[in-house]
């Protein structure tokens, strides 16, 4: 039997899935591993524990399969996260993550500096510190012995192609989100690196997703259960990869993926440089999907919320999630109900996302009353974070990215209340799919298309089958197209206020 396997390295831990010749998944193996905070705005991961559970849910998942038949891989990745690494090949610190904002400092005076249309129009994403550019400054100002040592400068899709062996690539979609790569030219920008100090041979390779990285050698291979010269393809930022796992892979269509970050992932037949997505920090990039181009309108705060409430309210469910085995989640959505809150809920209880990048913003729940119950919160809360997406979905359809279907991955779209809340909100229908490693599956196609020499477009018609889709229930999208006006307020009213506490 051969199969394909894609590596997922995220945030909070990494996975490895692998798929069948029909795309049905046949093994899968995580790991988890915890986010390191010495100081608040700090968030970082130690990439040896990284990479190493990378190696153990590789072979854990490959060898509960027939000896050697996984015959190639790709990879998908966190963004932005990266680290220095020494001539031998060791990793010289831990990784800036995402949510690390210790570089705020440089987002705006070295933009400005540089010129932030320029920065733009090179690297089709905007200033703010969860980029490996303003991360680098504050490498390279507070940490000079470690700058000075640093040979190489990887992520980690190319951190993971080095470990086995090979000459590391990375995909173009990840090297974008450095904003050090050149979108058009779609190589690495000289003039942006020499303002850094940099050199373009102490990064990866760039390649586009599907191009072959190179083959693992036979002992390396051996050691994973992997066939003999197992091919690796570039892979990329798990967005794209997921919306090439998804099927979003022609105009009109978008992943949305529920999670750690909301995030809706639309596919462009030509890259968009529109001013109106600069204002308002939505991005233009590669898709992993051949010839197709991307952009990523989130919200950091995103499933969190639910597990914010759950943990700091949600005792009742999780003793009875415990006693039942029902899921937690399942217990606080149908606490819930189908009925709109009377709440309007501003979802920042983190760091803003698209369209705002305001790394100081709060959260907000207006509404509140003594006849508000548990169930009202919670449906406020979903519905705060669905409002911040239609905000989003409406700055691109002014922009001419217009999106008339939403394909759900993630926990989030196991749960058919959910989903149908969202439909509601966005006043769009959203298709759940059969699949919920769409990230793995999409690098798997990628990894299957460079062995066999197939069209990856056609694996991804293939494989994917939808299951179900919810329309917008019209009394209630009409509830929520009048409430969204108000919410568009929220923001400009509070944000000044949030900004002192």
């Amino acid at each position: 039997m051969n199969s394909y396997m894609g590596v997922d390295i995220g945030t909070s831990g990494c996975k490895a899935v692998v798929f069948d010749k029909a795309g049905r998944q046949v093994a899968l193996a995580y790991r988890e591993y915890d986010l390191i905070s010495l100081q608040p705005g700090q968030a970082e991961l130690d990439c040896d524990e990284v990479l190493e559970k990378c190696f153990e849910v590789m072979a854990e998942a490959a060898g509960s399969l027939e000896p050697q038949s996984v015959r190639g891989l790709g990879i998908s990745c966190q963004g932005e996260a990266f680290a220095p690494i020494d001539s031998g090949g060791g990793v010289l610190s831990n990784a800036m993550v995402s949510s690390d904002i210790r570089a705020e400092q440089y987002t705006q005076k070295w933009t400005r500096q540089f010129g932030p249309k320029k920065l733009y129009q090179i690297t089709g994403h905007t200033a703010h510190p969860m980029f490996s550019l303003f991360k680098l400054l504050w490498l390279r100002d507070h940490h000079p012995a470690i700058w000075s040592q640093a040979v190489k400068f990887f992520c980690f899709e190319d951190m993971l192609q080095s470990r086995l062996g090979l000459d590391p690539a990375i995909g173009w979609s990840l090297a974008a989100r450095t904003m050090l790569f050149d979108v058009r030219a779609q190589k690495w920008s000289k003039e942006i690196l020499e303002a850094v100090g940099l050199r373009c041979d102490q990064l990866a390779r760039p390649l586009p997703a599907g191009a072959v990285v190179g083959r693992i050698e036979a002992a390396i291979a051996e050691g994973l259960s992997l066939a003999p010269g197992a091919v690796v393809v570039a892979g990329g930022h798990d967005q794209p990869c997921g919306a090439l796992g998804a099927g979003a892979t022609r105009p009109g269509v978008a992943m949305y993926a529920t999670g750690t970050v909301e995030c809706i992932t639309p596919a462009f037949e030509k890259a968009v440089f529109a001013e109106n997505l600069q204002v308002n920090n939505l991005c233009t990039y590669h898709h992993a999907a051949p010839g197709l181009y991307a952009t990523v309108a989130f919200n950091l705060t995103g499933g969190n919320i639910l597990k914010w409430f759950r943990d700091e309210f949600g005792a009742l469910e999780v003793a009875e999630a415990e006693r039942t085995g029902v899921n937690v989640y399942q217990l606080l959505l149908e606490v819930a109900g189908d009925k709109p809150s009377n709440l309007l809920v501003l979802p920042y209880f983190t760091a803003t996302g698209t369209p705002y990048f305001d790394p100081r913003a709060s959260g907000a729940i207006l509404g509140l009353r003594l006849t508000t119950t548990r169930g009202q919160i919670i449906r406020g809360l979903l519905e705060g974070v669905a409002m911040e997406m239609r905000l989003n979905l409406e700055i691109l359809s002014a922009a001419g990215c217009e999106v008339n279907e939403l394909r759900a991955i993630g926990g989030g779209a196991k749960s058919d209340r959910w989903t149908q809340l969202k439909a509601d909100v966005l006043g769009r229908p959203i298709t759940v799919l059969n699949i919920t490693e769409a990230a793995c599956l999409g690098v798997a196609m990628l990894a299957r298309a460079a062995d066999t020499g197939e069209l990856v477009l056609d694996l991804a018609a293939r494989w994917n089958k939808p299951v179900s889709q919810k329309q917008p229930d019209p009394k209630a999208a009409e509830h929520y197209r009048n409430r969204f006006e108000f919410y568009k307020q929220l923001y400009p009213a509070l944000k000044d206020l949030s900004h002192v506490l």
